[in-house]
């Protein structure tokens, strides 16, 4: 018999060897009672200052002919092996997959595994290939419109980070990061309790993924963008691509990420397809010394090599002119850098990322603020692409404060909270470089004011994250859609029979794991239609 033992805690100076010792003691034999041990999940619990310790859930069998004494409520038998998915029939017409983002490429492995192959559209580069545009980009602001830091195979999450940590609780995470170990991702992540693979590691992963569809028999074709696309009576017939030719199916999967915006207005233009404008947040990158983190999180302990570097999760929900709205960080990446964003020229906006070994100088993450539908009114932004035009509104005006080039608006915070212009916001691992800037001159007064309470409630909680050491840097605007390709319980668009609109970009997903599972579920919809 197998089971799950929660709740196994150990020091820093505590040897793994004690794990099974430990477990046998909750189920009430001896250790020699324990046939095998395996760490299924660790987490740092760095709650006590001072005094971190990692807490382990272990899968441990008995030997033959033992049982357990006691089962406590944080053990639990074994969950058995999943069953392997039975096929179906394939369609005449492969399904047409619009980007090979984490939704699109596992939506392609869901219906592989069903046996159905697929046709995957990709308007940029394949990864490797785009690694050289993407670092032209930070070099010396070259931006590729086709080929960045969202547009490419991998999509957005290929070299921002490859954190597969997720909010959401579903069945599903455990075969994306399952898969993602498959394909060449550190087995770490198999275990971490926040999974990363990083920036450097991730895009081979995501190759040796798309060489699997392809020996499955799936087409992946890059350098190839979507139009429009086809309609036929109220249901979709297929794709144009930017080049005039077509590609009829009668099963679309609409997955080209957040930042495919000439589609979207397309789809509002027309109107064939429903759009509807949808809550984002918005705001900017916090920068720290990487030190300075550790400091605070850590305490006393700081310097012990057992420990990572330390990350934070910071939220405050506060009333600001009668109106409650969150503030949170958003995408931390300890030991890492902050990286150009823009998929359009004029446009100013930021991410954070970090390499798998997150041995960078600084510590990052976004600080950013709810704003909804009625934020995108009182700013004169109506319609379903409200929120679009507000993204790319202040995105505008951060390119201007930063001069061009993709240079960011920069300021100490401790200078942002004062409204004044005093301190250089020195060093960074912003690549162009930084402009030193009024930050109080971007977003409206009301969020402004609370992103400054919620920078001092920070404070409060980490004491030290108001330093001169601390920056913002502008802008961090694409955490997630502003918009939503609405569909029904089927997965299927409202409006148009055939497609199915997934993943960050249509508004169903929030990060890589989210999106990948997305894709997941739109292959199951498909598959259980033609069984």
């Amino acid at each position: 018999m197998a089971y799950r033992v929660n709740n196994i805690g150990l020091w820093l100076d505590e040897p793994e060897e004690l794990l099974g010792q430990r477990a046998a003691e909750k189920l009430g034999v001896t250790r020699s009672d324990l046939a095998s041990v395996r760490v299924v999940r660790s987490v740092l619990d760095a709650r006590k200052k001072g005094s971190p310790r990692y807490i382990y859930t272990l899968e441990v069998t008995l030997a033959p002919g033992r049982t357990a004494v006691r089962l406590p409520p944080d053990v639990s038998e074994a969950p058995p092996p999943p069953e392997p998915l039975p096929r179906v029939k394939e369609p005449e017409r492969w399904p047409l997959i619009i980007g090979t983002g984490p939704a699109g490429l596992f939506c392609a492995l869901g219906l592989l595994e069903r046996g159905v192959r697929s046709i995957l559209l990709e308007r940029g580069r394949e990864v490797v290939t785009r690694r050289k545009d993407v670092a032209k980009l930070m070099r010396d602001g070259s931006l590729h419109p086709e080929s960045n830091m969202n547009f490419g195979e991998g999509g957005a999450g290929a070299y921002t980070d490859g954190k597969l940590s997720t909010r959401i609780n579903h069945p599903m995470v455990r075969k994306v990061i399952e898969t993602f170990a498959q394909y060449g991702a550190p087995d770490h992540i198999l275990v971490d309790g926040k999974p990363h693979i990083g920036s450097d590691l991730l895009p081979g992963a995501v190759a040796r993924i798309r060489d699997m569809l392809i020996a499955g028999g799936c087409q992946v074709h890059f350098e190839q963008r979507v139009e429009d696309l086809l309609y036929r009576d109220g249901h979709v017939a297929g794709v144009r691509m930017a080049d005039g030719r077509t590609l009829e199916s009668d099963r679309v999967v609409l997955a080209p990420g957040n930042s495919a915006r000439e589609l979207y207005e397309r789809f509002a233009t027309d109107g064939r397809v429903s759009v509807e404008a949808k809550p984002f947040a918005i705001g900017f990158r916090a920068e720290h010394p990487q030190g300075l983190i550790n400091s605070i999180q850590y305490g006393n302990a700081a310097k012990n090599p057992k420990l990572p570097p330390a990350d934070y999760k910071l939220a405050e929900n506060l009333e600001v002119d009668g109106e409650v709205r969150g503030i949170y960080s958003f995408c931390m990446c300890p030991g890492g850098i902050v990286v150009p964003t823009p998929t359009e020229e004029g446009l100013q906006c930021t991410n954070g990322m970090s390499n798998s070994r997150r041995n960078a100088k600084y510590a990052n993450a976004g600080i950013v603020v709810t704003v909804s539908v009625q934020d995108f009114e009182k700013e004169g932004f109506r319609g379903p692409l409200a929120g679009l035009e507000f993204q790319r509104h202040w995105e505008k005006k951060a390119y201007e404060l930063g001069g061009g080039r993709f240079f960011a608006p920069a300021q100490t915070i401790p200078d942002y909270l004062a409204g004044r212009v005093k301190k250089e916001p020195g060093g960074t691992s912003y690549r162009p470089g930084l402009v030193h800037a009024d930050l109080n001159r971007l977003f409206p007064e009301r969020l402004t004011q609370s992103i400054k309470q919620a920078l001092r409630g920070f404070d409060r909680k980490m004491r030290g994250f108001i330093s001169e050491e601390g920056k913002l840097i502008g802008i961090e605007s694409r955490t997630s859609s502003p918009l939503r390709i609405t569909r029904g319980e089927d997965l299927q668009s409202v409006s148009l029979r055939g497609l199915y609109p997934g993943g960050e970009g249509c508004g169903y997903a929030g990060g890589i794991v989210s999106s990948a599972i997305d894709g997941l579920r739109i292959a199951e919809q498909i598959a259980g239609e033609l069984a």
